[in-house]
């Protein structure tokens, strides 16, 4: 997905939450400020969003000198969302289609993404939670992705934040677990879930866990690891958390589904939906 000019006030608009959020003084905020200001208009434009999203969260890390800005919101929001852990996991046991009710609780954890809602409180996870589970699916999605599932040996599921992954566990332990690798990121960027947030989440005793050798917003291939590459070529089927995995992935030649909010307007005008709609999204080339 290409950058809309649209995209540009949003850069600016994260890069002073985060400065915010960790109390830089003013000859900081200044001096990041104008640089990205300055990258925003060298920018390639048929880049994807997520690639000055990294830009900007680098430059943010090295001129505050903070290697992992978001990590006290990432362990508050892993503690959090586990101790939601135990009466969701009910309701999809209970339920007469546990399948859909995982799928649809995992998509609701994407409403933890500080890229979005810097300043995002429980109650809106909450109400994330009971859109999932009134919001309609479209029937013809989860019928290909439960199709899809079934015929796919080797199946990549590309996690999004810290936090969201918990509704991640509570899908994949309905799903054929023996199948399944779960991919984090490879160092610090914005919210985005790190082994150690896997770890605490309790994926580790599900399923095997690598990172993509990447710190970016979203999956870009170009910046990832050989072997991670390796292994999303390798994949039969590809489940994708979240925007920035669709945005940077949305042209990949790949047997893809993508699990998100809608939570951008430039996102839900591309995809053609209203804003902050759930969606099962099988890739846009089937």
């Amino acid at each position: 997905m290409k950058t809309s000019l649209n995209c540009i006030p949003c850069f600016i608009h994260q890069t002073l939450n985060a400065l915010e959020m960790l109390g830089a003084d003013m000859c900081v905020r200044q001096r990041v400020l104008r640089e990205v200001l300055r990258r925003s208009s060298e920018m390639d434009l048929i880049n994807s969003p997520p690639a000055m999203g990294k830009v900007i969260h680098d430059l943010i890390q090295r001129e505050c000198q903070v290697p992992d800005p978001y990590r006290e919101v990432k362990e508050r929001f892993n503690r959090l969302a586990l101790a939601l852990y135990s009466d969701l996991a009910k309701k999809v046991k209970n339920s007469p289609h546990p399948l859909d009710m995982a799928i649809r609780l995992a998509i609701a954890g994407n409403i933890i993404d500080f890229g979005i809602h810097t300043r995002l409180q429980m109650s809106q996870v909450h109400q994330s939670i009971r859109d999932a589970l009134e919001a309609p699916l479209e029937p013809t999605a989860f019928r290909l992705f439960s199709q899809a599932v079934e015929e796919a040996d080797r199946i990549l599921y590309l996690g999004d934040n810290a936090g969201e992954i918990v509704f991640d566990r509570i899908l994949i332990e309905i799903l054929p677990r023996e199948k399944i690798t779960f991919v984090v990121k490879g160092g610090p960027i914005i919210n985005d879930a790190l082994k150690e947030d896997a770890e605490f989440a309790g994926l580790a005793d599900l399923v095997p866990i690598i990172d993509n050798g990447a710190n970016a917003p979203g999956t870009i291939l170009e910046l990832c690891s050989a072997e991670f590459v390796r292994k999303f070529q390798e994949a039969d089927l590809v489940i994708a958390k979240g925007q920035g995995n669709f945005e940077t992935l949305n042209d990949a030649p790949k047997k893809i589904f993508f699990l998100l909010k809608a939570k951008c307007p430039v996102v839900a005008e591309h995809i053609g939906c209203a804003l902050n709609s759930m969606l099962l999204l099988p890739h846009l080339s089937w």
